[in-house]
C-alpha cells in the first residue's frame, strides 16, 4: 500500500528544518528548561519543523526516559505551531520502543536512524523498517547513512510500505540518489518525500536541488538562524547569487572547520548555541568538545556570516 504523503499527515510551513541540540546541566543531566528555551527560540525564529532527539540532538546518548521527556517538552513548546519529528533507532526491538515512547509523548512523526552496529543485507533492512513503521501510527522518514544504504529497488519497496513517507539522505552519493528518485517516480510513487540530510546540508543544497530534492536539515539554524533563513530564502527563490555568497563566505569555511574534529557536526553546533547566549552544556561522551582555537574560529565565522547578510 502506498503511504500517505507528509503534507497529508503533517502541516509544514516553509522554512528550515530545525534539529535542536539536547541541553545538559553542569551535572550532565538533561536540562529540560534550557532545551525548552532552545526549541521555543527556534520555532519563534521561523523553523518549519522540529526534529527532536535526532543526530544533532545526540539521540545515541539519551536513555529512553530522557528521550521521551525531551520529545514531550518539544511537543509542548511547539504547541502545534509546527510538527515535531523524533528520532528512533538501534536494533528493531529498541527502535520500536523509542517509536512508541515518541508516540506517547505526542510526536507527529519519526526519523528512523540506522540499525545499531550490524551490516545488514537489503532484505534485512527492509524488514527492520517495515516492522518499525508498523509499530505506531506515526509517519516514518527513513535515514540513509552509514550502515543503512539502499538500492533503488529497496527504496521503491520502502516507498510502498504503509507509514513510510520519506527518505533522508546522509550519504551524499548523488548518482545513487538520482537513481532512487527515478525508480520511485517510475513506479508512480511520486509523492514520496526526499530530504538532504548531510551535515551542513546547505553546502550541497544546490546540487540536491538539481535532482529535485529541496527539503534539508539545517544545523546552522541552531546557532545562526538569520543566516540559515537568508540562505533558505535565496535557495527557494532561485537567488543563487546570494546563496553562493553565503556558501563561499560562510558555509564552506564552516564545513572545513567542522572537518577538523570527529563529532564536530554536533559539538561545534553546540558551541555555537552557547555563543548565542544559551547554556546547553557540553556534549556527552564519546563525543568531545571543540578546541579553544576552533571555538574562536567559529566565532569569527559567525561574525563573517552575519556581515554577509548586510552586503
Amino acid at each position: 500500500m502506498t503511504s500517505a504523503p507528509l503534507a497529508a499527515r503533517l502541516t509544514i510551513p516553509s522554512g528550515p528544518l530545525f534539529f535542536p541540540v539536547t541541553a545538559y546541566g553542569p551535572d550532565g543531566a538533561v536540562d529540560l528548561d534550557a532545551f525548552r528555551t532552545h526549541v521555543r527560540q527556534g520555532v519563534d525564529a521561523g523553523a518549519a519543523a522540529v526534529f527532536a532527539c535526532c543526530g544533532t540532538g545526540e539521540f545515541h546518548a539519551l536513555a529512553p526516559e530522557e528521550f521521551q521527556a525531551c520529545v514531550r517538552a518539544a511537543v509542548e513548546e511547539t504547541a502545534g505551531r509546527v510538527p515535531v519529528v523524533a528520532g528512533a533507532g538501534y536494533g528493531t526491538a529498541l527502535a520500536v520502543r523509542y517509536a512508541r515512547l515518541a508516540e506517547e509523548a505526542g510526536a507527529d512523526g519519526l526519523l528512523a536512524m540506522p540499525p545499531y552496529l550490524v551490516q545488514a543485507a537489503q532484505e534485512g533492512l527492509l524488514r527492520h523498517y517495515r516492522e518499525l513503521a508498523a509499530a505506531t501510527a506515526l509517519p516514518v522518514i527513513v535515514y540513509q547513512r552509514d550502515n543503512a544504504v539502499f538500492t533503488p529497488e529497496t527504496a521503491v519497496e520502502l516507498a510502498r510500505t504503509e507509514g513510510v513517507i520519506g527518505f533522508k539522505d546522509g550519504l551524499g552519493d548523488l548518482d545513487l540518489m538520482q537513481r532512487i528518485v527515478s525508480a520511485v517516480r517510475s513506479e508512480g510513487l511520486g509523492e514520496f518525500l526526499y530530504f538532504n540530510g548531510l551535515p551542513t546540508a546547505e553546502l550541497t543544497g544546490l546540487a540536491y536541488r538539481g535532482i529535485g530534492i529541496t527539503l534539508y536539515s539545517s544545523a546552522v539554524f541552531c546557532f545562526a538562524p538569520e543566516i540559515a533563513l537568508a540562505f533558505h530564502k535565496a535557495f527557494n527563490e532561485g537567488d543563487d547569487a546570494t546563496a553562493e555568497r553565503l556558501l563561499d563566505g560562510f558555509y564552506r569555511p564552516f564545513v572545513e572547520l567542522r572537518a577538523q574534529g570527529r563529532g564536530y557536526a554536533v559539538s561545534l553546533v553546540k558551541a555555537g548555541v552557547r555563543m548565542r547566549g544559551l547554556d546547553v552544556g557540553e556534549v556527552r561522551p564519546p563525543l568531545h568538545e571543540p578546541t579553544e582555537d576552533h571555538v574562536k574560529q567559529l566565532a569569527q565565522l559567525i561574525e563573517r556570516g552575519y556581515a554577509l547578510l548586510d552586503s
